[in-house]
């Protein structure tokens, strides 16, 4: 995110909710840009990558990401993907928080999502679409956020080990070893990373090797593989650990529809 951001305005002031729909091919970027609008973005198909100067958050399918406006932030694609964006006036949504989430889809949002994108924008003016503003505000109130955050460290020596950590997440070296490369011990670099992003290195290692596996997943990779060249030991201790964060297994959660809508 050290690049300029792009101011992308949008007009229209008066319509509640504007709507996008695109569709992407795998490794597309979309660059470091922001929006006078809050906006949810959704992924019916594919999984995108969203990084600000705060970090990182992985959107596989039926997930979405809220970002409050005027927050820089970048898109990266893994796999072909289906975007679907609402882009809300700032604050019409009060009961999400002001920083970047990844917050669930269920089936209803799904569809009033996909519908709401049949227009570029919902006015109040029209009776039907009016409605379904009201509707799509009444189901985000109640929306549950994902832990599919990677946060940025901003000490430095924390931010040196993140750095060492993403660059290549399959690395399997201790930690000590690796906080001797940035001059600081483990237990140091474990209480700058609970100052920092509030969770311990560890803890932050697994959602790293979590997000690198479902990027490569997205890019058709088989499970034994992306396991293994994100860092985890077995295929096995990848499943359990993506069962435990999403609900279901890699082969049964990418074997959804790719056409989306």
């Amino acid at each position: 995110m050290r690049q300029a951001a792009i101011f992308d305005r949008l007009g229209d002031k008066r319509s509640p909710i504007a709507t996008l729909t695109r569709d992407y091919p795998a490794g597309h970027v979309i660059p470091s840009h922001f929006h006078n609008r809050d906006q949810l973005v959704y992924a019916t198909w594919g999984v995108m990558t969203v990084r600000t100067s705060h970090g990182a958050w992985i959107v596989p399918t039926h997930r979405a990401v809220w970002i409050p406006a005027s927050i820089p932030h970048s898109i990266t694609m893994s796999g072909t993907v289906a975007m679907r964006t609402l882009y809300l006036q700032p604050r019409l949504a009060r009961t999400l928080p002001r920083a970047c989430s990844v917050v669930n889809v269920p089936p209803l949002l799904r569809e009033l999502i996909l519908h709401a994108c049949m227009f570029p924008t919902l006015r109040n003016t029209v009776r039907r679409q009016s409605h379904l503003v009201r509707v799509i505000l009444d189901q985000l109130e109640f929306i549950q956020t994902v832990p599919l955050q990677l946060p940025r460290p901003s000490e430095p020596r924390a931010l040196r080990v993140a750095e060492i950590l993403f660059a290549d997440p399959s690395d399997r070296r201790p930690l000590t070893q690796i906080c001797k490369a940035v001059g600081a011990s483990r237990r140091t670099v474990e209480r700058l990373f609970q100052e920092n992003v509030g969770m311990t290195v560890g803890k932050w290692r697994q959602q790293l090797r979590l997000m690198q596996a479902m990027r490569l997943l997205a890019e058709g990779a088989k499970v034994t593989h992306a396991a293994l060249e994100s860092g985890y030991s077995t295929p096995s201790a990848f499943i359990n650990m993506f069962r435990k964060t999403l609900g279901t297994t890699p082969a049964c959660y990418f074997r959804s529809d790719p056409r989306g809508r």
